[in-house]
């Protein structure tokens, strides 16, 4: 499971338009879909049915506590680093500050709920991209830099439960088991 924020239809229409025409290019990339798109605030590898309904109402009162938010799709990046990248990702401008507070208040809502909490450090992102082996994405990255998505508003963060392998072309496939709205 994980919880995110998911942009809205129109914000990933627009991405989409973006992406399309550079998802034909021969490079050794594996594209993500719309379907998979979203701001990850936590990754929980596992949650236990007996810390599922804590976890639920913790996670409603950390997304309470934080006003709606103000984003845009913006700026490109890559995991570890462009060099050697596994990850080719879009970047997050706006309320970035509140975004890195919303993801400490989920991440700090399943650890209270006894889950173990994945991942490093936060950087709000959007999985464009992941590789097989790592390479110099720096020429995608100069792409995917110019691009700059419409403004959006974040009114909730969801709570997803993922079934790797199970989706399209043996993607995951995303199921959304809760919805908490900020403010």
């Amino acid at each position: 499971m994980f919880v995110a924020a998911v942009p809205p239809p129109d914000a990933l229409d627009d991405l989409d338009a973006f992406v399309e025409p550079r998802r034909e290019a021969d490079a050794p990339l594996r594209w993500t879909t719309p379907e998979q798109w979203h701001l990850t605030l936590a990754f929980l590898a596992a949650v236990q049915d007996r810390h599922y309904d804590e976890l639920v109402e913790r996670l409603a009162r950390a997304a309470a506590k934080r006003p709606a938010l103000q984003l845009q799709l913006a700026g490109a990046g890559a995991f570890p680093n462009p060099a050697r990248a596994k990850v080719l990702w879009l970047g997050v401008h706006g309320d970035t500050e509140p975004v890195r507070r919303l993801a400490t208040g989920a991440r700090a809502a399943a650890a209270k709920s006894g889950i173990e909490v994945d991942g490093a450090t936060f950087r709000a992102h959007l999985t464009l991209a992941r590789l097989a082996r790592p390479i110099d994405v720096t020429r995608w990255l100069r792409i995917f830099d110019s691009y700059a998505g419409p403004t959006w508003p974040l009114g909730e963060i969801v709570l997803i439960e993922s079934h790797l392998g199970e989706g399209p072309r043996g993607k995951p496939r995303y199921v959304v088991r809760e919805t908490f709205p900020l403010g």
